[in-house]
Parts: structure tokens; sequence; C-alpha cells
């Protein structure tokens, strides 16, 4: 038990800014076999989004609400999975081959792609949670399971690249180098249960198993970014994990507001 609590503390450790106990140290090993809990974080940043939309929507419009939300999700990961995505839209946005790729991604400066890509990708999250809020099947509250939802399906969407598909970076220096050894079966059905729970929670609260429909277009992004990513740099870096934990979350909150939800 004390050993799932270590890996737990090193997951949140390495995916947010919250501080953990100083007795949590850091080891290859512990980092690789703490991607199980990569979902989990998915609950504590979507939960920490949701409670900030719920207490400020009390004080300020909706949608100042709404956009400090994502500030306060923002803020709690130091935009980790944003910056991958931003660094994703540089490298295949300016990149001609793999070398040159992965050296795009590997600059910390930002490019007018991934600058345009990110804009554009913060400026969809916010619009889609907006209508989630205004859709005439929801009411304030809703948008506090949809937040969880999104975080967490994202992270298991970007998690199963571990178990299915090769790192890409030969280098050992690489921070993400130590998360991308493979995953048991046993280790990613546990991060995919993880990930579904809280869909599962909410689609047996409204009764409503049309919910499960959002898995489909999420399937269709994992296979798609995975066939691009392999075409171009034979497999995934941590950059291309973030890139798809941020695709995946706007396509979950695209799922709830459109109006493929609004007839089931």
């Amino acid at each position: 038990m004390r050993r799932q609590v270590e890996l737990f503390f090193t997951a949140l450790m390495f995916y947010t800014r919250i501080p953990c106990p100083k007795w949590v140290g850091h080891s290859e090993e512990n980092l690789n076999k703490s991607t199980v809990y990569f979902p989990v974080i998915g609950w504590i940043v979507g939960g920490a989004a949701a409670g900030v939309w719920w207490i400020l929507h009390f004080f300020f419009p909706l949608e100042v609400a709404l956009l400090l939300s994502m500030v306060a999700s923002i803020l709690l990961t130091g935009a980790f999975h944003e910056d991958g995505f931003a660094d994703v839209c540089d490298g295949f946005g300016g990149g001609w081959n793999k070398l040159r790729i992965l050296e795009i991604m590997k600059d910390s400066r930002l490019g007018t792609y991934g600058v345009t890509g990110l804009g554009l990708m913060l400026a969809l999250k916010f619009l889609t949670l907006k209508a989630v809020v205004y859709g005439e099947h929801f009411h304030l509250k809703s948008l506090i399971p949809v937040l969880v939802i999104g975080h967490s399906l994202s992270r298991a969407t970007a998690l199963s690249f571990i178990y299915t598909h090769e790192y890409a970076r030969e280098n050992e220096d690489s921070k993400a180098k130590p998360i991308a050894k493979k995953l048991s079966a046993t280790e990613f059905g546990i991060g995919l249960l993880l990930g579904l729970l809280p869909l599962l929670a909410y689609a047996a609260w409204l009764r409503n198993g049309w919910l499960l429909l959002v898995l489909l277009p999420l399937w269709l992004v994992k296979t798609y970014l995975a066939r691009y990513f392999t075409r171009w740099i034979g497999g995934y870096t941590g950059d291309c994990l973030g890139a798809t934990q941020q695709v995946a979350e706007l396509v979950v909150y695209l799922f709830f507001c459109s109006q493929l939800w609004n007839y089931t």
C-alpha cells in the first residue's frame, strides 16, 4: 500500500505543481510505474478547475468564472501539456524530417505554429465549455463532471501511447524517457479504468449509456495521431503525449456541446 501511495505522489510531483511530502523521492523506476496514476491526476486537475468555476460563478459573470477556471488548471500543471502541444505544432509545422522535427520540439523557444495552435486550442476550449454551460440539456452544475471527465479521459488517451507505441527519441537524457518504458497489460488496464471511472459514474448517474459514445471520437483521435507521429518520427515523444492530452480534452468538450449530445 505504501508503495502505491509513493507512486501516486510521484505522479503528482511530476505532472503538477502541488507540493508533495518530502519523503517522496525521485527515481526513474518510480516515475515509470507512476504513469498508471496519470488519469487520477486528471481527476485532481479537473476537480480543481470545477471547484474554481463553481465558487467564482457566484461572484463573476459565467464567462469570467470559466476563464479563471482554465487559468487555475494551467497554473496547477505549470502548462505542462500546453507546452507539449505548442512544441508539437512547431515541430511538425516547421520540420521536414525526423531529426529536424525532434530538434525543433526540443527547442524551448516558441514559434509561430506553436503560438497560433495554442491560441486556437485555448479559444476552442473556452467556447466549447461556454456552450456546455448554456446548452439546453445542461445546468450550471453540469460543467463540473464534464471538466473531470475531460481531464481524466484525455490523460488515459495519452497513456495509451505508452502501451501501444514506441518512444521516438534515442537519447537517454530526455525528461520523458523514464515514462516511455512499456507498461504491462495489467498496468495499462488499471490506468484505463481509472480514466474511465468519471465517465462511467456520470453515465450511471444520468442513466444514459449514450455518453459512452465519446469514446469513439477519442479512439479516432488516438488512431490518427498515432499514425501521424509514427509516419514522421517513428513513434511518440513526451511532447506528443502532451499534445494528445490537449486534443483529447478538447474532443470531450466538443462532444458534450455537440448536436450529437442534444439528440441522446
